[in-house]
């Protein structure tokens, strides 16, 4: 004699059912990603060994090492990559990360190539027992990382031209942070997400920005939407739901395969330097200091000043055609002059490409800043948070904007120790009127002529999202951070709509 099914047996029959649409349904993203990301890798490091061989040729020291032995050995090398980038999470990170691109990769990546071309350099020697041709290895090296992100780039840049790699995403809580990070989603659609709603009992009026998306139900709908919308990605935003039964639906929605992202309380002072560390299994966030140690100040010193110098040798032929060309589109000096703050909110001129008419009132643009203050702020009438001053900025003086060349004298400022490469915006005077107290942890470090608010948001943040950005940065500086925002930077200048 047979039982009826338990309640328990049928909730283990609906997780497995749900296990196994996820596995063809859902992860189509990751399904996708995964396998253009390795045939990248793939196609960069083959590039770089074939440029390699076609510039030396086979050659070593004291005997040559012949070419196929070098094809043996790279073949062999390609699949130790693939597990070798599958380990450092190459492969796995655009699915979980909306915001994922190649320059987070670049550090995985060098150390990868670095590492592969000592093994390989000890291989040469073990098969032949011949000193390796160190010059070839280092170029290989050079290319690999070059190659292999190149392809990355072309990889992801394809990848998001197909709709599997959209992630059909839910919203838990439409209040107003619920709301701050539809907004967020809807201005960048590079991230792959289609927001198709939120769900909450009791959602605050929706904003102009946001107001397309519908709200779809409570938490009890929860399971029914996820399945009738194919959902693979649900975000927890301070949903007015109770605790017990919001941790559950996240519980069963993880033992599903579906994406859960949770907004945690206080992430406005939540940065990347973040460490988690337990108490008898339970998680505590630990925030560092707000500090900047003179060793890291050197560091960062020495590398702004070798950087800047180097951009200015490479610009200076592109700022002489600007010049002319501010010359002839109106009257006034080149530059443009500027007193803004820096670090310890100490004055310092600014430089940059003058862009407007001379004489150009501020009135307008002190009450911009003042009407941004509020997270509240609806944008503009072209969907950002842009002052528009058409009658204002001249005919160059626009291109120059678009293109953020009118920033290149800065470089200046970087060299004479005004600015850093990376750091908060510089900014006016009269903005701080409107600043709350946290927002002076922005001057613990130097102004930086490109940064996590320019990398991040542009344009599509009030002025108080993009004060928060920059002392998040100022709370969480590490020179990889550095690193990965000057990665990042001309990506954002020549693809303003998205990165790769």
């Amino acid at each position: 004699m047979t039982s009826a099914p338990t309640e328990s047996t049928a909730s283990l029959g609906l997780v497995a059912a749900r296990r196994a649409r996820a596995a063809t349904v859902l992860g189509r993203r990751g399904w996708l990603t995964r396998r253009l990301l390795v045939l990248a890798d793939v196609v960069g490091l083959t590039l770089a060994f074939v440029v390699v061989e076609l510039l030396f040729g086979s050659r070593g020291s004291p005997d040559p090492v012949n070419l196929s032995d070098e094809i043996f050995l790279f073949t062999l090398a390609l699949p130790a990559w693939l597990v070798g980038a599958k380990l450092f999470g190459l492969y796995d990170r655009d699915e979980e990360r909306a915001a994922h691109s190649t320059p987070d990769d670049l550090v995985r990546v060098f150390l990868l190539a670095t590492v592969g071309s000592f093994l390989i350099t000890h291989a040469f020697a073990l098969l032949r027992s011949a000193d390796p041709d160190f010059t070839k290895v280092t170029v290989f090296w050079a290319l690999a990382i070059v190659g292999v992100t190149a392809a990355r780039i072309g990889a992801r840049t394809f990848a998001r031209t197909r709709a599997g790699y959209l992630q059909q995403t839910l919203i838990v809580g439409a209040g107003q942070i619920g709301q701050l990070i539809a907004r967020k989603l809807l201005q960048h659609r590079e991230y792959g997400i289609r927001l198709v709603g939120f769900i909450d009992a009791s959602p605050l009026p929706l904003s102009a920005t946001v107001a397309g998306v519908p709200v779809l139900g409570n938490l009890d709908q929860l399971d029914a939407l996820v399945d009738n919308h194919g959902v693979e990605r649900v975000i927890f935003a301070f949903s007015g739901e109770d605790h017990k039964n919001v941790l559950a639906r996240i519980r069963a929605l993880r033992d599903t395969g579906i994406q859960v992202d949770v907004v945690p309380r206080l992430f406005e002072v939540i940065g990347p330097k973040i460490d988690i560390h337990t108490i008898e299994g339970v998680s505590l966030v630990g925030l560092p200091p707000v500090k900047l140690p003179r060793s890291s100040r050197m560091i960062k010193r020495a590398l702004d000043t070798v950087v800047a110098a180097a951009s200015l040798l490479v610009a200076a032929l592109p700022m002489l055609v600007i010049t002319l060309l501010i010359k002839r589109d109106s009257p006034g000096p080149v530059f443009f002059r500027q007193t803004r703050l820096g670090k310890d909110m100490r004055e310092f001129t600014l430089l940059k490409f003058r862009t407007m008419r001379v004489d150009t009132d501020d009135s307008a643009h002190r009450a911009f800043i003042s009407a941004t203050m509020n997270r509240a702020a609806e944008p503009t009438s072209n969907g950002l948070f842009k002052l528009k001053r058409d009658d204002a900025v001249t005919k160059v003086g626009a291109w120059l904007r678009r293109t953020s060349l009118d920033e290149l004298p800065q470089l200046f400022n970087v060299l004479r120790g005004d600015m850093s490469l990376v750091g908060p915006r510089p900014c006016l005077a009269y903005e701080v009127e409107n600043f709350e107290p946290h927002h002076f942890d922005r001057f613990l470090v130097p102004a930086g002529l490109t940064g996590l608010w320019q990398t991040s948001a542009r344009a599509h943040s009030t002025f108080a999202e993009a004060l928060d950005m920059d002392v998040l940065y100022a709370q969480s500086w590490s020179l990889g951070l550095d690193l990965l925002l000057l990665a990042r930077t001309p990506l954002q200048v020549f693809r303003p709509s998205g990165t790769a």
